[in-house]
């Protein structure tokens, strides 16, 4: 049912529990092949992007989310030329890559051209103007598809999906043959960032369940997180990679890197954001250390709608 003006708007997490929010406006309503797209104002937090009911930016705190998904993978990179990103059809993603000035291209692929369409148009504050950049080019097709048959390579590359959920568009894009493919199509020093699902104490099995599957492909593998407010849990990602863990970076050598490497303004992640973000609780680090199951093409993982 489409969200109306002025109504509570109930994410819910699982059966037992959620997240409520204020809607205060209802701004444009669309129905893709793939996915039910709509932009809201919430009372707390502003311009939001809602996919299936599911709350994926908000004008409020969007720069924590974005700004988490995307510096780590490309400051661990020595000088990142070549990006690739799944997903981020706000264009977040794409306004905090171009801020690396070593960058020379970016490819965005996302199944939904409307996502893409949709947000230029009614939340443009979001890309700052990164889709009209040179270095940009956007392919409206399937991000797998699309990988099994280029050879291009690329120093980084950015997994910015919805959670796996069945008959959605993004389940295959978290299997182990699918992460292998990721693998050849990364440089020598090449990394991947993944977001990977909550980490609240009674949500874990996603993230956990993507941890062991792309340990079982890269030789480099770090989870962080990182709260994001609208999203009413502390969320997970995964840095992945051929080159530097990241825990070899101190706050000062990513403070430093982002004056040396980086230009344009960040709110959230500096050197004590990055040694805060890999600093796991204990809770989470022993569930990692537990986890066996491996995600597969014919053994995917499901998260609640």
């Amino acid at each position: 049912m489409p969200i109306q003006d002025h109504q509570l708007l109930i994410e819910a997490f699982s059966p037992h529990e959620g997240h409520v929010h204020g809607v205060t406006g209802v701004i444009a309503t669309s129905r893709s092949p793939y996915q039910t797209i709509e932009f809201v104002e919430l009372g707390s937090y502003g311009k939001a992007l809602i996919l299936d009911g599911k709350v994926q930016s908000t004008m409020l705190d969007e720069f924590i989310y974005h700004e988490s998904i995307v510096h780590p993978a490309m400051l661990c990179h020595p000088a990142p030329r070549r990006v690739f990103v799944v997903g981020g059809g706000e264009g977040a993603p794409l306004r905090e890559i171009l801020k690396h000035r070593s960058v020379e291209s970016v490819l965005l692929v996302d199944i939904d051209s409307e996502v893409v369409e949709l947000c230029r148009r009614h939340l443009p504050e979001m890309s700052a103007g990164a889709f009209e950049d040179e270095r940009v080019r956007v392919e409206f097709r399937d991000a797998r598809a699309f990988l099994e048959s280029s050879d291009q390579t690329f120093d980084v590359m950015i997994i910015d999906i919805s959670e796996p959920v069945e008959e959605g568009p993004a389940y295959l894009l978290f299997t182990q043959e699918f992460y292998k493919i990721v693998f050849n199509r990364l440089t020598e020093q090449g990394a991947l960032a993944v977001q990977a699902g909550t980490i609240s104490l009674s949500g874990l099995e996603c993230f956990a369940a993507v941890h062991a599957t792309l340990q079982s492909v890269f030789p480099v593998v770090a989870p962080y997180f990182a709260d994001i407010p609208s999203f009413g849990r502390p969320w997970g990602f995964i840095l992945a990679g051929k080159g530097t863990h990241p825990a070899q970076f101190s706050r000062d050598d990513i403070d430093r890197a982002i004056r040396s490497k980086m230009h344009g303004t960040l709110r959230y992640y500096d050197g004590e954001t990055h040694t805060m973000s890999f600093s796991l609780p204990k809770h989470v680090r022993e569930r990692l250390a537990m986890e066996k199951q491996i995600i597969e093409d014919n053994h995917p993982l499901f998260t609640f709608r």
